[in-house]
């Protein structure tokens, strides 16, 4: 290596994440979070909670709150291309957030009913409340939870990024 050449591993960009890539991380650790209690707390709403095992309820609920992430990250990129502005999070959280979560409950919607009906990969206990979509039963606890736990993320992002100043580099960065 010469003089002139940088040293590739002494002289990492140290600077701030842009904006959104903050948003983004915040949006994840929060929906995982959430997610992961709200897995753990509607578990009982379906016949698995009585007939599997402690480790086979250990594995659904990893397996759900992962899947769960993906849906958060998915929807949210989706909600943030089609409705994002440059300035985003700190303008236009809103717009993004409806987006986002009717995204969540769309994709539920029909998550539920293939995986209770076609797939037939599990099933409500009699607990679980139910609404009629299109003539199927789907519960309500998991329509639920792509309401609230995306509005809670959203709601701490805004709160986080509302009164932060716009700089002439966040127009800049994608």
């Amino acid at each position: 290596m010469s003089v002139s050449e940088p040293n590739r591993f002494s002289d990492a960009d140290t600077s701030p994440a842009p904006p959104w890539l903050s948003a983004l991380r915040l949006y994840l650790l929060v929906s995982l979070t959430l997610h992961l209690a709200w897995e753990i707390l509607h578990l009982p709403l379906y016949t698995l909670w009585r007939t599997s095992t402690w480790r086979e309820l250990a594995f659904a609920i990893a397996h759900c709150t992962l899947g769960d992430g993906l849906i958060a990250l998915a929807t949210l990129a989706i909600g943030v291309i089609v409705a994002g502005r440059a300035e985003w999070p700190r303008r236009g959280m809103a717009v993004v957030a409806t987006v986002t979560i009717a995204l969540g409950i769309a994709y539920t919607a029909y998550s539920e009913y293939h995986n209770v009906y076609v797939r037939r990969a599990w099933a409500y206990a009699d607990a679980m409340p139910v609404v009629v979509v299109l003539g199927w039963r789907i519960g309500i606890s998991p329509l639920l939870q792509w309401l609230a736990v995306p509005g809670a993320a959203f709601w701490i992002m805004a709160r986080r990024f509302r009164h932060r100043p716009l700089t002439p580099t966040d127009a800049a960065t994608p």
